[in-house]
């Protein structure tokens, strides 16, 4: 299989997981019913977001398992993705803001540390993982302000 296979093949999954996720833990009334902070975006914007960190995920996740031969790095990754899928069950499935703050830190403290970690072995990697870490730094404060107010 060529590189280029193996990389459909991480987007395909990874898109594909994600989009599955999001199919089985929809928002819903309840989440409509929540007070939510001022700077809560419009639900539209969570889709396209999403996705194309999503494919950046999935490139990040194909340069670290063919590039890199840092097993920390391969536990590291698959980690962040664990815990990025358990978000939404957490969060909208069980209806639990709280769980769904606390798996959304252990997901930020894993992508810090992947980061940390990845950017003397594959700086581009690293780079590329920025966007997730701010998009998820943002999604934990709007996730504690919703604790807060509700």
């Amino acid at each position: 299989m060529s590189g280029l296979k193996y990389v459909a093949f991480f987007i395909l999954a990874v898109v594909g997981s994600g989009l599955i996720i999001g199919y089985l833990n929809v928002p819903g009334a309840w989440y409509a019913s929540l007070d939510k902070p001022w700077f809560n975006p419009p639900n539209w914007i969570f889709a396209p977001v999403w996705t194309l960190l999503y494919v950046l995920i999935a490139v990040v996740g194909w340069r670290t398992w063919f590039i890199t031969d840092k097993t920390d790095l391969k536990v590291l990754w698959a980690a962040q993705m664990l815990l990025n899928f358990l978000w939404s069950p957490a969060f909208f499935g069980a209806q639990k803001p709280v769980l769904g703050f606390i798996v959304i830190l252990a997901l930020l403290a894993t992508i810090v540390l992947f980061i940390a970690r990845e950017r003397k072995a594959d700086p581009a990697s690293a780079l590329m993982m920025l966007p997730y870490a701010a998009w998820v730094s943002f999604a934990a404060l709007l996730n504690a302000s919703i604790v807060a107010l509700n």
